[in-house]
Formats: C-alpha cells, sequence, structure tokens
C-alpha cells in the first residue's frame, strides 16, 4: 500500500469487464461482475470447472452408446444408451467438497437458479420415449420419438414452464454443447495427480492388459464349445472400418450432447421471468369485438355445415361430385389451420385481455370458452371424416398420424377449458407437452403397424379389397395380422409377407437392433415361411 491507496484485486480468468462505479467506499473491490454475454444474468453458467467425476462419466456414457447404439434401426441399444447417458448426468452433478478458501466472499451473490421436481418427469419421459423402439421395430414410430425424447430432455436439463421458456431452453441447448467443452477442458487442466496416484501411462497399459487378457481367454473359450463361439459372434461386431467410423462418430456426438446436458445441470438457466403472464394490457372492446365476431363465424359455420360434419357416408353419397378422399382432406385441413389459429388467437387473448375486474374475467372466460368448444366440434368432425375415410380405403400411416395429432388437439382445448374456470394456465404449455408425450407413446403401445394390418384384413375380409404392395411396406410389427390371411387366402398372405421375410432374413442384425416386435415377427415367419409367387399382384381388387 502507497498512499493509504487500496490495490483494486486481479479480475479473475474468464470473468466479464467489471462495470464502472464512482470512487468512494461504495465502490466494490471484487466480482461477481455482471456478464455481458449474450444470454447476460439469465444465464451466468457454472461457477467452476468440470470435476473429473463429470468428465469421465461422459466418456463412460458416450463410449457404451458408441458400442450400443443401433445407427440404422430401433432397438434396444438405444434404452442402453439412454440409460448411461442418465447415469452420467447425475454422477456429473457429484462434486468433491471444496476446502475452505481464505479470501472475502464476495458483496453481491446472484442465487444460482433451480430445477423443480418436474425434472424428473422429463427425464422419465426420454427414457421411456427412447426405450419404444425396444419394443417396436417401426422406424417412422421411432425416428418421432427420438425427436421428441430430444425435446423432453432438453427441459429435463434446462427447465421452463411457460411457452416461452421451453422455446428458449430449446435455443440454449447447442449452446451449452459450445459453451460446455471449454468447462470441461478447464476442468480436466486443472485436475493434479495426487501423491501416490495413476498417471496416463499406467492407466492406458491397465486398459491393454485388461483388452489383452479379454482377447486370449475369449478366443480359448470360444475354440472350446461352440455354443459359445455362436454367442460371443453375436455380441462382438465384426471390427472393420466401417465400424470403427460409426463408434467415433455416435461417441464424438453422444460427448457434444452429455456435456450440453452436464453444462445446463451444473448452472440451468433463470427462466423464471417467462413465465409470468404478460403485464400490456389491451382495452376490453380490442379485443373482446374481434373474438366475438370469430365466435359468431364458427358458430355460423358449424349451424350452416351439420350436414357436411356429420353426414359421412350418407352424405358423400348423396352430393354430386363429392369424393371420400376430398370429404376426408377437407376435415384434415379444417383442423390444421382452424386448429392452429384458434390457438394462437386463445394464447394472444389469455395472455393481453383484461382481467381486473369481474366483468372483464366473466366476458373472458364465456368468449374464450365458447371459442374452444366450437373448435372441440370442428375437432370431431374431423375425426369422423378420417374414419369414414378410413372405412373406405383403409388404414394407412399418415391417417394414423393425423388421427392421433387431432386427438391431441382436442386434449389440448379440453385443457383451456379447464384452465379457462380459474383463469389460471400456468401449467398449460407443459401439460401440454407431456399429453403430447402420453399421446406418442401411447401410439407405440398400441402397434400402428399392427393396427394397419389389422384394419386392412378386416376389410379383406369384408369388401375382397386388399392393398398389397403398400402392405408389404410395412414394419415386422406388422406379421401378425398379416399372418391372418392365410385363413382367407394364402397366396395373398404370401404376397403381403414375401418382402418383409427376405428384408429380415438380408439383414439380420444384432442385439443392438433387437426388439420385441421384430423377435415376434421372425418366429412367425420361421414357423411358416412365405413364398413367392409369380403372381403376386400389386393391388388386389375382387
Amino acid at each position: 500500500m502507497r498512499g493509504g491507496a487500496v490495490a483494486a484485486p486481479a479480475r479473475p480468468a474468464g470473468a466479464s469487464r467489471p462495470e464502472t462505479y464512482p470512487p468512494g467506499p461504495a465502490a466494490p473491490l471484487h466480482g461477481p461482475w455482471p456478464d455481458d454475454a449474450v444470454w447476460g444474468r439469465r444465464w451466468l453458467g457454472p461457477a467452476r470447472p468440470a470435476s473429473p467425476a463429470t468428465a469421465a462419466a461422459i466418456a463412460l456414457a458416450a463410449a457404451i452408446a458408441a458400442v450400443s447404439v443401433p445407427m440404422d434401426r430401433p432397438g434396444v441399444g438405444w434404452l442402453l444408451a439412454a440409460v448411461a447417458g442418465t447415469v452420467a448426468l447425475v454422477l456429473g452433478r457429484v462434486r468433491p467438497r471444496r476446502p475452505p478458501s481464505m479470501l472475502p466472499p464476495p458483496p453481491v451473490v446472484h442465487p444460482a437458479a433451480r430445477l423443480g421436481p418436474a425434472r424428473f418427469g422429463w427425464s422419465a419421459a426420454t427414457v421411456t420415449l427412447l426405450a419404444a423402439g425396444t419394443l417396436r421395430s417401426a422406424g417412422w414410430l421411432f425416428v418421432l420419438c427420438l425427436l421428441t425424447a430430444g425435446f423432453t430432455g432438453t427441459l429435463a436439463v434446462a427447465g421452463g414452464r411457460s411457452l416461452r421458456a421451453m422455446l428458449l431452453a430449446t435455443l440454449m441447448a447447442p449452446a451449452a454443447a459450445l459453451r460446455g467443452a471449454p468447462w470441461v477442458v478447464r476442468g480436466l487442466a486443472r485436475t493434479r495427480r495426487p501423491a501416490g496416484g495413476v498417471d496416463g501411462l499406467r492407466i492406458a497399459a491397465t486398459v491393454a492388459v485388461s483388452a489383452a487378457l479379454l482377447v486370449v481367454f475369449g478366443t480359448l473359450f470360444a475354440s472350446a464349445d461352440a455354443t459359445f463361439a455362436d454367442l460371443l459372434a453375436t455380441a462382438v461386431p465384426d471390427v472393420d472400418a466401417a465400424t470403427v467410423t460409426r463408434w467415433v462418430f455416435v461417441f464424438v456426438v453422444t460427448g457434444v450432447l452429455l456435456t450440453g446436458g452436464a453444462y445446463l445441470r451444473a448452472a440451468p438457466p433463470d427462466l423464471s421471468g417467462l413465465d409470468g403472464a404478460g403485464h400490456r394490457r389491451v382495452a376490453r372492446l380490442e379485443w373482446a369485438v374481434p373474438l366475438t365476431l370469430l365466435v359468431l363465424l364458427f358458430g355460423l359455420f358449424v349451424a350452416v355445415q351439420l350436414a357436411v360434419l356429420f353426414g359421412g357416408s350418407r352424405h358423400v353419397r348423396h352430393t354430386d361430385g363429392l369424393t371420400y378422399a376430398a370429404y376426408a382432406r377437407g376435415g384434415f385441413w379444417q383442423l390444421l389451420v382452424i386448429t392452429g389459429l384458434t390457438l394462437l388467437v386463445l394464447a394472444g387473448a389469455a395472455r393481453w385481455a383484461p382481467r381486473r375486474t369481474r366483468a372483464d374475467r366473466v366476458l373472458i372466460r364465456a368468449v374464450l370458452g365458447t371459442l374452444a368448444v366450437l373448435t372441440l366440434v370442428v375437432v370431431a368432425s374431423a375425426l369422423h371424416r378420417m374414419d369414414v375415410y378410413a372405412d373406405t380405403y383403409g388404414l394407412t400411416r399418415l391417417r394414423v398420424m393425423v388421427a392421433a395429432a387431432e386427438f391431441w388437439l382436442g386434449a389440448v382445448f379440453l385443457m383451456i377449458l379447464l384452465a379457462g374456470i380459474r383463469l389460471r394456465a400456468g401449467w398449460l404449455p407443459r401439460a401440454a407437452v407431456a399429453a403430447a408425450v402420453l399421446a406418442l407413446l401411447g401410439l407405440a403401445a398400441a402397434n400402428p403397424d399392427g393396427m394397419i394390418a389389422e384394419r386392412n384384413v378386416t376389410r379383406y375380409r369384408q369388401t375382397g379389397q386388399i392393398d398389397v404392395r403398400y402392405l408389404s411396406n410395412l414394419s415386422p410389427d406388422a406379421v401378425p395380422a398379416l399372418n391372418r390371411l392365410a385363413g382367407l387366402n394364402r397366396v395373398r398372405r404370401d404376397c403381403t409377407l414375401i418382402e418383409i421375410h427376405e428384408a429380415m432374413r438380408g439383414d439380420p442384425g444384432d442385439w443392438r437392433g433387437w426388439s420385441y416386435g421384430r423377435e415376434r415377427a421372425g418366429k412367425l415367419l420361421a414357423a411358416e415361411p412365405p413364398v413367392r409367387h409369380r403372381e403376386c399382384p400389386t393391388h388386389y381388387a375382387d
């Protein structure tokens, strides 16, 4: 100290630049300083580098995923990777106790954001969605589950209650992977080998000795017993350039995803400011007049179109130029456009409509409730149209997905009606996402490819018509239903199953792609293999 001046402490590495304070005793001597990053104080990031346990858990989980994940199909390997990733994120939170610091505590400490108990539900949803590949072998269904699992996994590590908070959390996920890489590197750089510890050379030697022992004794056991040799050949893939490339790719991708997840778990973003209702309100007439006119238009449409909405096959038969395709597509586009726009209208009105007085609250309940009820009528009509279309032309994957989306939208509008009773909808966005997850899991449990095959077999029994080309492109999940065609027509049973049978025989896969649907189909086809007939048509119509 010289002349009574107090030297300012050095700013920690990586800290943001300090604010300019006026001279005097009120000026802070050390941080934390406000973050000038893109996210500001909403996402400050972890206060400490990643622990060695975090890096080790991420590396181990990525290695398990590299070995177990099948890139070309669903299977049990995805479930193993999901469980390993979840355990890695849990272990990554375990930190050794930090020794007491001799530095004085900072005068301002920003409280760290915490995730609520909903994270356990989102974590379970993520693992369950990825487990769908263990039950069903339909690739299109698993892709939907995989995309949804990415969203629920983000909510599990980043949180978010409102729609804005969920969308912001989704945008933060890629940024977390970028910010997490140097966070892990700094943690590894600060790791010190304790006295008497093991250095990197000894660790590499331990791994090499372990691998050598497994190879030597595994080879001897395989030469001693044929059954063990077959088991070993099934469990251990052929190591070639393509396999090594796949391992490296899956390891890197999984490591990046888990690094971002661990970074978010270590310091979740503060999204609480986005969860509240909007404070800016509009006047009563500014929202009530246009929405009342919209309600009248909905009511007029439903009243005039009763024959169109609920006439079904009778209306189609008695209307010149109207086909089942046009009838069903009209209902679908009604649902897609009208329901989507209505959700936006309801969301905007719920956010900006005033509710200070009792008259305001009664008006918003009446107008928005009536609009939601009328939209439910449109949802019901679209479901009815799709059912008529499926009865006439058979069930397809697209029609199953449309029907599932219609049921989900109907459930969302029912929840909107419940939220309107008390004018509190803070729970609604998460409930809507949870309903979508349950709808997708319910679809997986119902076996959509099996439903399609069953519906078409029943239609063939009634009308004598069946689309062999389309049914032969279904997944092995459809084999039990298509196998029942043998009691109706043997040739048609073989023609629908021969493509599935040859695809399974040409690409049997290994344990990573095992699923219950594929296993059951394999047993049925092995017991009674289909035969390719020369007269196998692309479409039958008696």
